[in-house]
């Protein structure tokens, strides 16, 4: 922990007084020095570095120019959360109104034009995307809104129907809000799979009505002799493991959808024959949360998951280095949060 220089806000920007901000796995892998890609030194690093880290959070308006305050509909005083990515507004996707995908864009915590939350205070530059977030909410579970978007993308892109048969691997923070916007979606069934008994009963809270213990259990023969030997209709992978792409791929049946929102810390290997000649799937990736955040909030504000179970640690941010620590073993925690309330 060092000082910074306390921020002013930009042209057409704000500064918000941070409350809480949640330590997500990659903020582990910047700080221990990960590439952006695993095995590919050509690919960007995930950070510039020197740059404050940090992009869920949730903090209070401060300062904030006149143009900004009419752009956003908000003001001083305002409790706020922002996505993570600043789109640059002028490239192909932007243009396109796809801005998640943004060429040339900037992350709070990553960047150096972009400071993240673990600090007492953030400046949000005019491109930011804002949305309000209620008073009672406890700060922690507010600062859960980005990784919960998250969850809901991946949720669309499984285009889940009325009678099928969702299968969520992994049970962690992302995963965990996969099967809350699953059920959500009103499928016959949702499955959760996990090693620990721990999250597979969070999972339960959130809504998965079957839990496999993948650890003890087959996962496959349980979903095969769920569906009448045909497999499950959507996968969504969000165990970060390899092992989690092949067990989707056996499990799913022909034609059916498979959603990957894993970052690997080594290349996934698999029969890409299955994917072709043998069923006929549909891969598709989800990135960040484009507009989901109001449906996430809403849920957050509803009370709609378990999350005083979810947020497992709330630390004060001078004790962020165990924080990082929980979330690097994965078997001590769910979702970390650091304070920086008073």
């Amino acid at each position: 922990m060092e000082p910074v220089p306390e921020p002013r806000a930009p042209e057409g920007g704000a500064v918000i007084k941070i409350e809480a901000v949640g330590i997500c796995a990659s903020d582990v892998k910047c700080f221990q020095g990960a590439p952006m890609f695993w095995g590919d030194a050509t690919r960007p690093a995930y950070t510039e570095p020197p740059v404050v880290p940090g992009h869920e959070f949730v903090g209070h308006i401060v300062e904030i120019t006149a143009d900004a305050a009419s752009r956003w509909g908000v003001r001083t005083g305002d409790r706020v959360v922002a996505e993570q990515i600043v789109p640059c507004g002028e490239c192909r996707y932007c243009q396109r109104g796809l801005y998640w995908l943004c060429r040339r864009n900037d992350i709070f915590g990553f960047h150096q034009a972009t400071h993240g939350a673990m600090a007492d205070y953030m400046a949000l530059p005019a491109r930011s995307r804002l949305h309000q977030v209620a008073e009672h909410l406890p700060a922690a579970h507010a600062a859960f809104a980005e990784p919960l978007s998250c969850s809901l993308h991946a949720v669309e892109r499984g285009d889940i129907g009325f009678d099928d048969v969702v299968v969520v691997a992994g049970a962690g923070p992302i995963g965990l809000g996969m099967i809350a916007g699953a059920k959500r979606r009103s499928p016959r069934c949702v499955v959760a799979l996990d090693r620990d008994a721990a999250r597979l009963e969070l999972a339960k809270s959130c809504g998965a009505d079957m839990v496999i213990d993948v650890g003890h259990d087959n996962a496959l023969a349980a979903v095969s002799e769920l569906t009448d030997g045909y497999g499950c209709d959507v996968y969504f992978d969000a165990t970060g493991h390899p092992s989690g792409v092949a067990q989707g791929l056996a499990t799913l049946r022909k034609l059916g959808r498979f959603v990957e929102y894993s970052v690997m810390l080594e290349p996934a290997i698999v029969d890409w024959t299955i994917i072709g000649d043998t069923k006929e799937l549909d891969i598709r990736g989800a990135h960040l949360g484009p507009h989901c955040w109001p449906p996430a909030i809403r849920m957050l504000e509803d009370g709609l998951l378990p999350m005083d179970r979810i947020i497992s640690h709330q630390l004060p941010i001078d004790e962020f280095a165990s924080g990082l620590e929980l979330v690097a073993d994965g078997r001590k925690s769910v979702k970390v949060s650091l304070s920086l309330q008073a």
